[in-house]
């Protein structure tokens, strides 16, 4: 009989909750009025051709890395940020190598770690969700093969320091360490380049939140030239759609479109985070385009408090089973109409779960 691997037998897959998302989607941190007309201009006027032939990633590449300001050759577009996560994985790690992650986070780290026969090692991130480089530090051994930081964190919407973030990788130089800044045009601070410096360090960035391009799947990996190239090996020359590649250039064309969105964005934030405190309601000041809240103290309150927004019409996402998280929901940002009915929702589900009672802000 055939079997898989123990690996793959033994491993708990993710199976996010996308079925029935019926009302605003406030719940996987997705772009909530989607991308640029220009991409959906380019999508009106491809050909049969486009689709007919193999995908060429490489021109796309050279505009992405002009657009990052780095080398073509520092470079990988990739199907989404998961892919490159899963290429690093297949790259560096080898059967009982050890993947060192913080906990609470994205879970694909793990996912794609232990697939490829790897221990995951985790480390608790301290009060308030904040992260420590000497707690991390502390995990590093001679087995540690890849780090996997989310910059800001998913589900926390905390950030590590630059410096923090560099002391870990100096501290594992046998490690690939991955910076993943997927919320990054909310947090708008970078550690790209810094690979220069650390020889080890790899940045991953998506275009599915604040571009709206979730739907395409298309994703960047960036990092030093030599170890690119190793990564390159692992990877399908076809890895990206004809079709994503095709609208990519349009996407980061219209920083005006992005710029607008993202301020919006960022307005909505501190109108969702004043709110809860003026509430009394726990939450962690976030640096993406989410923010995580105590809706009750157990998974069924917060399961309870999922379900009562959805019959106002708006979606959020339960992260009770998240380490740390019990009784946490997530909930997305979405520009100044979005902002007005979340905002409206929470003050009518406030009132019927009472959830200010003995809640503090975190």
């Amino acid at each position: 009989m055939l079997n898989p691997r123990e690996a793959v037998r033994t491993l708990a897959g993710y199976h996010p909750p996308l079925a029935g998302r019926k009302g605003l989607r406030l719940d996987f941190n997705e772009n909530t009025v989607g991308c640029s007309p220009r991409v959906l201009e380019k999508l009106r006027n491809l050909d049969a051709e486009v689709l007919a032939k193999y995908p060429e990633r490489g021109p796309v590449e050279t505009a992405v890395a002009d657009f990052l300001g780095v080398k073509s050759s520092e470079l990988l577009l990739t199907s989404g940020a998961d892919e490159a996560i899963h290429l690093l994985c297949e790259a560096y790690i080898e059967p009982g190598d050890e993947a060192l992650i913080v906990v609470p986070t994205y879970s694909m780290y793990r996912i794609y770690a232990m697939a490829a026969s790897a221990t995951v090692v985790s480390t608790l991130l301290s009060a308030g969700f904040q992260f420590s480089a000497d707690d991390m530090i502390r995990r590093i051994t001679k087995r540690t093969r890849l780090i996997a930081i989310a910059n800001p964190n998913n589900p926390t919407g905390t950030v590590a320091s630059t410096e923090d973030l560099l002391a870990v990788a100096h501290a594992a130089p046998e490690a690939a360490v991955l910076i993943d800044e997927a919320y990054f045009e909310f947090h708008r601070e970078t550690i790209l380049r810094a690979w220069e410096e650390c020889p080890n360090l790899f940045v991953a960035r998506t275009f599915s939140k604040a571009y709206g391009l979730a739907g395409l799947r298309i994703g960047v990996l960036a990092g030093p030239v030599e170890q690119m190239s190793a990564v390159r090996r692992v990877a399908s020359p076809y890895n990206v759609n004809a079709v994503a590649l095709a609208c990519l250039p349009e996407a980061i064309a219209d920083q005006n479109y992005i710029e607008r969105y993202v301020e919006e964005i960022l307005e909505a934030r501190v109108r969702l985070e004043r709110s809860l405190e003026a509430s009394g309601i726990q939450f962690w000041p976030s640096r993406a385009n989410f923010v995580l809240m105590r809706a009750g103290q157990s998974s069924a309150e917060a399961s309870r408090f999922v379900e009562l927004m959805r019959q106002r019409g708006i979606l959020v996402r339960d992260r009770s089973a998240d380490l740390g998280c019990e009784g946490c929901v997530r909930i997305t940002l979405g520009p100044r109409e979005h902002a007005d009915n979340l905002l409206s929702a929470l003050r009518h589900t406030h009132e019927e779960f009472g959830m200010a009672q003995g809640a503090s802000r975190a």
